[in-house]
């Protein structure tokens, strides 16, 4: 029972590791959407690097809440 114990308690860790990594995660790629389209709109221009890191970003949070 111990061992279970042990066990549910490093999930919990892991979990909550997780859910905070996605929480970070989705604030990073807001803003950086948010600040790629600002400097888009207004400045007219852009990099795809800016899009590539976005998409990465969000594949990696869905990945985490699979």
């Amino acid at each position: 029972m111990e061992a279970l114990l042990k066990l549910s308690t490093w999930i919990d860790a892991a979990t909550e590791r997780i859910g905070r990594a996605t929480y970070w995660l989705t604030l990073a790629a807001v803003l950086i959407s948010a600040g790629n389209a600002i400097i888009r709109y207004s400045f007219n221009i852009s990099s795809n690097a800016w899009l590539e890191l976005q998409w990465y970003m969000f594949a990696v949070v869905i990945m985490f809440g699979a």
